[in-house]
């Protein structure tokens, strides 16, 4: 983002703990990142890594040890930072025997809607989110997946400026997420700024322009969805090369495994991919199989928490929390 633009979201050196003295265990420590106006940023970690307390100290519901967070420039939790703010939290409890449509009365006209503002909007909510005709419903009888389209239907009632989703698809079927990324693409068009975690790594993929990863409270990944697929492009070449030549002629210095005469490499890096190809050409080598297969984000994750925690066994590391 250009440097003109103030940053929606500015956390610096965020350090959270739980309890005090020696029972005192840090939740957070010292992350720092921001985010602009209109983006939509993925916010991604393992159990345990620090996510939602990020989140909480983000909307003030817990002060940090040390560092800061702003919110549109002011400090997390007063009015001004959440004026123009919306939130769906982790676990939303809801009073079960208020109906849909009163839930929504009451999170509009806290947030400043006239009743005449409410009664156009919350049937066009209502409907966005897939839960059209269940204004009269009582919130007992409304299934997980119902209240957690209840839940983003109140986040984003009054149209703010700046949306906060900790962990965003809980307990969505496949429809309901289908539905919830047909929101989210409305808010994007609208130039929201949306900020969100999600276990569900392939609506971060498809949705985010930025992804922040974070694993036992530190930052460990930033980077533009565009950058970090990049090397998630994995190509493959099996040839055969003339005695005569030097493999890393051809590789350059890309790890190459030879049984016999054939020599089998992977390349994430297209330009030596494509180096390779032609170097193998010039060389009068032989080409057996080329292909190409993507990683997806989830795996590239795992991958790299497993490396910063020193070679964890595979499956140890879980997306949901």
């Amino acid at each position: 983002m250009g440097s003109s633009a103030n940053p929606v979201l500015d956390v610096e050196n965020l350090v959270v703990d739980y309890g005090k003295g020696k029972k005192a265990s840090r939740a957070v420590r010292g992350i720092s990142f921001k985010v602009w106006p209109g983006e939509c940023v993925g916010f991604i970690g393992a159990n345990g890594a620090g996510k939602s307390t990020t989140m909480k100290a983000i909307m003030g519901f817990i002060f940090p040890k040390s560092g800061s967070v702003k919110v549109f420039g002011a400090p997390a939790g007063t009015v001004e930072s959440r004026r123009r703010l919306g939130y769906l939290p982790e676990v939303a409890m809801y009073y079960p025997f208020m109906k849909a449509r009163e839930l929504l009365e009451l999170y509009g006209g806290l947030q400043g809607l006239s009743s005449a503002d409410l009664k156009s909007r919350i049937p066009e909510i209502l409907d966005e989110v897939g839960l059209s005709g269940k204004g009269n419903v009582l919130l007992k009888n409304f299934s997980k997946g119902m209240q957690q389209r209840l839940g983003i239907a109140q986040a984003i009632i009054a149209d703010p400026d700046f949306l906060i989703f900790d962990e965003l698809s809980s307990g969505l079927d496949p429809l309901g997420r289908h539905d919830l990324r047909g929101v989210l693409l409305k808010l994007r068009e609208k130039k929201r700024t949306i900020f969100f975690s999600s276990h569900e790594l392939s609506e971060v993929e498809s949705l985010c322009d930025r992804v922040i990863m974070i694993d036992q409270g530190e930052l460990v990944a930033e980077a533009s969805v565009q950058d970090l697929m990049k090397p998630l492009n994995i190509y493959e070449l099996v040839c055969e090369i003339p005695e005569s030549i030097s493999p890393n002629e051809i590789f350059q210095n890309v790890r190459a495994e030879r049984d016999g005469n054939t020599w089998t490499a992977e390349f994430t890096d297209v330009d030596k991919y494509s180096h390779a190809l032609q170097a193998l050409s010039a060389a009068s080598g032989k080409v057996l199989h080329t292909g190409s297969r993507n990683k997806s984000l989830e795996d590239y994750f795992i991958e790299l928490v497993q490396r910063r925690r020193g070679g964890a066994t595979p499956g140890t590391v879980g997306m949901r929390r």
